[in-house]
């Protein structure tokens, strides 16, 4: 199972089986909600995504062209980053006025109609301000946005799974399930060649899967206790009555990550 597999099925359990983001309590007047997919469909998101993918496909065949005379793993190595380094350029010429503008437009809204906190509709059962036409309005009008005031404290939280991923106790974990995968696959594999039906080979890989998966649940269960029980205890000492992943949050709220993090060193 690889890493990244491991930090995010941890970080999702912790959260999910904690305080689970399945709705925004009714009685929280000051949450709004916005549907960001209908920002994106903007003619103007439009166009730069579209300009930006022609860009990328010219780009992918120069990267395609100069990867011919690349004659060593460094040489690889700069060519990729030096075309990711172009993507990424072009990327912030093209999207990245419109996704400030966005970004202010939500600020501006949400002040206006006195919000601390805007998450993504998909999130969104019952309840909150749908606040997506009057952010939409004010991206495509012509005027100038202002900077707004900055917006109040919020009653929700958030914890960025990506940033609990650089804990060394999930590290730790990941490294020891990673060491039992690599010690039990030659048992299997010798397993599988002594096999003699198909019957046989499928039932030595599923108990291969099975025997990972059931170490997998022992090294990460005191793990998972010990994030849900921090960010319970960082949510009760900040007041707050929600915490979510930082992806379910567009703009506010409360940012408890390193608090988290001191917490499960």
């Amino acid at each position: 199972m690889k890493k990244n597999a491991l930090y995010t099925l941890l970080a999702t359990l912790a959260l999910g089986a904690m305080l689970a983001p399945g709705a925004i309590a009714a009685d929280l007047t000051d949450v709004g909600f916005v549907d960001q997919s209908a920002l994106g469909s903007l003619p103007a998101f439009a166009s730069a995504n579209q300009q930006l993918a022609q860009y990328k496909q010219g780009l992918d065949q120069q990267y395609a062209s100069q990867m011919k005379s690349a004659r060593t793993d460094a040489d690889k190595q700069a060519l990729a980053v030096k075309f990711q380094t172009m993507f990424q350029n072009k990327q912030s010429e093209l999207v990245g006025p419109l996704f400030q503008r966005a970004q202010l437009a939500l600020a501006t809204v949400a002040a206006n109609k006195k919000l601390t906190v805007v998450v993504d509709k998909r999130i969104i059962v019952y309840g909150g301000q749908d606040i997506t036409q009057d952010v939409v309005n004010m991206v495509k009008s012509s005027n100038a946005i202002s900077a707004p005031p900055a917006l109040g404290s919020s009653e929700i939280g958030f914890v960025d799974e990506n940033a609990l991923e650089g804990s060394p106790k999930l590290k730790d974990v990941a490294d020891k399930l990673q060491k039992f995968e690599d010690d039990q696959r030659p048992v299997f594999q010798a397993r599988l060649k002594n096999a003699k039906t198909d019957v046989e080979k499928s039932q030595i890989a599923s108990d291969f899967q099975k025997a990972v998966s059931d170490k997998r649940d022992e090294l990460t269960k005191p793990l998972i206790d010990a994030t849900k029980s921090a960010t319970a205890n960082v949510a009760k000492s900040k007041n707050l009555v929600l915490v979510v992943d930082r992806g379910d949050i567009v703009f506010g709220a409360t940012d408890i990550t390193t608090d988290v993090q001191n917490a499960i060193k």
